[in-house]
């Protein structure tokens, strides 16, 4: 059976972006089966983008060359921050398309669109390509990224009507985060009658582990259902979203998913009312919101897994699990690209969709776990 566009859409989607993987290469074999219980149980959007390492790759491997082009929906994106000049960024679109065999992308974004990136697709005239990739048949839905606030996003989607949807971090915690603007960013899209791709739906995957005041409360209610499942189902349940996206990494979380989107029901009073609790215990915690999404660590200078000293961090912060923190810190973290070594060059914060304070952070960390603990 043909897929469908727009508000029809299975209101789950296959994020590309943290596939499983054997070593340090994706594990295509094990893609393939979760491809497959993806599309079995009546799911069709994936989502993958040129700057993913090997995603493109693995996903023709795994779905396009496998499945009936009818039977699924692919979008992908264009980054022009790692396009020198116009005509490298054009290539992207080339490449992504030779990447995945896919023959059109049937959503097409332009990528992390924020207050110091968004000029640059102007300049480039990205607008102007993908209209043209559209009135091609390449493309059947325009969309962007977006990583910023509200203003911008009116702005965007006042000077460029031609798009049809927009892709939103969104999740209970940040639902009123000052920094990441979640609600107002949705209302903004809503308000333009745009439909709404979701991204960091589990933040990261924080909120499927969030601290045991929230885990106790969801068990109260559903004493077997996981906590990805709430921030999966918070966000399904807004009107006008298309679908949300899950970065899957193995097949048990693609069973998850599944076990509760399959036959998906939004929340109701008593779910929406344990959200709202949720989401005032998570006001007062002090741990850092990382997403791991790493667009900080290909560019720092003295290659310190950032992400992953925010992670072992959050042990501490969030858990107070002491000697936890200090052990994953150490093995995630070799001498020489620890905390410490910090120049405070700042490109991380630059590309951060958080916007978080990064150096502070680390500085933050290094007084965490002395080097003399090592």
């Amino acid at each position: 059976m043909p897929v469908v566009y727009g508000k029809d859409t299975p209101k789950l989607g296959f994020g590309l972006m943290r596939l499983p993987k054997r070593g340090f290469v994706i594990n295509v074999e094990q893609t393939k089966k979760m491809v497959d219980l993806f599309l079995e149980a009546g799911f069709t959007y994936f989502d993958t983008a040129y700057v993913y390492p090997g995603s493109e790759t693995a996903i023709r491997k795994a779905l396009v060359e496998r499945h009936p082009r009818d039977s699924f929906t692919l979008a992908t994106k264009l980054y022009a921050l790692a396009a020198p000049t116009e005509k490298a960024a054009r290539k992207q679109f080339a490449t992504s398309l030779e990447r995945t065999g896919a023959g059109y992308f049937d959503y097409y974004l332009l990528h992390s669109l924020k207050e110091n990136t968004y000029e640059r697709y102007d300049k480039l005239h990205l607008w102007d390509f993908v209209r043209q990739q559209k009135e091609q048949g390449l493309i059947r839905n325009i969309g962007f990224s977006f990583h910023a606030g509200p203003e911008l996003l009116d702005q965007l989607l006042t000077a460029h009507p031609e798009v049809d949807f927009v892709q939103l971090q969104i999740n209970y915690a940040d639902w009123e985060n000052p920094k990441v603007t979640s609600r107002a960013n949705y209302e903004v899209a809503r308000k333009h009658g745009k439909l709404i791709t979701v991204m960091e739906p589990v933040k990261g995957g924080n909120l499927a582990n969030p601290p045991e005041e929230v885990q106790k409360l969801f068990r109260e209610i559903h004493p077997d259902m996981s906590c990805a499942s709430w921030a999966i189902r918070f966000v399904a349940s807004l009107d006008g979203i298309l679908t949300v996206l899950s970065g899957m990494s193995n097949v048990a979380q693609m069973e998850d998913n599944l076990s509760y989107m399959k036959n998906f029901q939004p929340l109701n009073a008593e779910e929406q009312e344990a959200i709202r609790k949720a989401q005032r215990i998570l006001g007062s915690a002090s741990t850092v919101p990382c997403t791991a999404c790493r667009y900080c660590v290909e560019g720092c200078p003295q290659q310190i897994p950032i992400p992953e000293i925010f992670s072992a961090m959050n042990k501490q912060l969030g858990n107070g699990q002491m000697a936890e923190a200090k052990e994953a810190y150490f093995r995630a973290a070799a001498e020489g690209h620890r905390a410490p070594n910090c120049i405070e060059c700042r490109q991380c914060e630059d590309v951060c969709p958080q916007h978080l304070p990064i150096t502070e952070h680390l500085k933050q960390a290094a007084k965490m776990f002395p080097e003399a603990e090592a």
